[in-house]
Formats: C-alpha cells, sequence, structure tokens
C-alpha cells in the first residue's frame, strides 16, 4: 500500500489519484481525519473502482510502503521528526521543494543539509529516503485523462530504492523515471522546481522537464 503523509494537498491528491488509477492501493494521511477522507473521497470520486482509504498520518506512517511525504516545508521536520519510529526501516519518497514567494515569483530556500531529501534522511537515520516528482505540476496530476509529458528525476542511495521508485513512477501514462543518481543530487531538482513555476508564471504554462541524450 502507498502512503501519503499530508496527503491533501494538490500534489499529494494528484499522486495518490494517479497510481490509484494504475492500480495501485493508497492510504491518504492528514493531522486531521475528517480532511484526509474528504481527500480521499475526492479521489474516488475521479477514479471509482480505485482502492482509495484515509487515515492519520500516524496510522498512515505505521501501515504504508512506501510512504510519499507530501506535506509544506515549513511543517516537514517537525511532522517527519514525531512519526520517525513508525517509519524506520521503510521506503519514504520525499516530494518536498523548499520554496518562498515574494510578488508571485519563486525562489528556492536554503535548507541547511542541503535539500529536503537530506533533512529527511537526517531526521529519518532508519528509513530510506528518496527524493522524486518535485517537478510534477499538481494540476496536471489532478486531471486525470492528462498525460503527463515529463521525465521525473529519482535520487536515492540505496539502488534498490531508486528502481523501486522509478518503476512506480513510469505506471503513470507519459512519465518516464530518470536515475539521478545519490541522494545528494536531490539538491539541484528541488531547486530547479523554482525555475519551473517562474516560466509557468512568463509563458501562462504547465512547464516539465525532459532529459535528452539518454
Amino acid at each position: 500500500m502507498i502512503g501519503f503523509i499530508g496527503g491533501t494537498g494538490p500534489e499529494g491528491r494528484g499522486l495518490a489519484l494517479r497510481f490509484a488509477l494504475a492500480g495501485e492501493d493508497v492510504l491518504i494521511g492528514s493531522r486531521e481525519l475528517a480532511r484526509a477522507s474528504a481527500a480521499a473521497e475526492g479521489i474516488a470520486a475521479l477514479a471509482p473502482s480505485a482502492s482509495v482509504s484515509a487515515s492519520l498520518n500516524e496510522k498512515v506512517a505505521t501501515d504504508a510502503d512506501p510512504v510519499f511525504v507530501t506535506v509544506p516545508y515549513a511543517a516537514h521536520r517537525d511532522t517527519l521528526s514525531a512519526l520517525g519510529p513508525s517509519l524506520a526501516g521503510k521506503t519514504v519518497v520525499d516530494v518536498v521543494a523548499p520554496l518562498a514567494f515574494t510578488k508571485g515569483k519563486a525562489r528556492a530556500v536554503p535548507v541547511e543539509a542541503g535539500s529536503a531529501a537530506l533533512e529527511a534522511q537526517s531526521v529519518l537515520p532508519g528509513a530510506t529516503v528518496v527524493a522524486a516528482f518535485q517537478t510534477i505540476s499538481a494540476h496536471d496530476l489532478l486531471e486525470p485523462n492528462k498525460t503527463i509529458d515529463s521525465d521525473v528525476i529519482v535520487c536515492s542511495d540505496s539502488p534498490d530504492a531508486r528502481r523501486m521508485v522509478m518503476g512506480l513512477a513510469e505506471k503513470i501514462e507519459g512519465i518516464r523515471a530518470v536515475d539521478g543518481g545519490g541522494l545528494e543530487n536531490a539538491t539541484y531538482v528541488e531547486s530547479f522546481t523554482a525555475l519551473l513555476l517562474n516560466i509557468n508564471r512568463a509563458y501562462k504554462a504547465r512547464s516539465a522537464i525532459r532529459i535528452t541524450g539518454i
């Protein structure tokens, strides 16, 4: 079962929808059960035959594997610290890109650890952290008939975890997974998200990335 911690936001709901449509069992988590249930019901309405359920974040951390982290960066460290014991031994997919906005323009927020994913690994020494999906538009994910024309760069210090998440990514129609190497490379992917958002603002578009030559 694929779990989502903080799964009620657009990115969490979008990824949960796409994995549910691909036939995966999905568990949506939140600090408030009512919010998780509402998000799960919304996904079920778009994917009536899918297996989608809701619970509190603590239950998601206990029951699911892999577990996707889709909380706002402001809640990132505290959320993971609280759930650390339950996430030990699991694959944690960090989707968070630390960003700030000034007059509509995005910028990457410096993280002491180097990136949100590296911060997650420092907070969760017993888990295997994978960084992925930061550059995928939540709006596109939430349109179930839209093909996602993009690569997803997957970074982790565990080759096995990288391969597993790359396989999950390619269950979403149109996505090609790219091996991004070790977790230290997540820094560049997270920062690139700010550039894509600014391109979107300039062109009134939903830009994505493709890696050529491979």
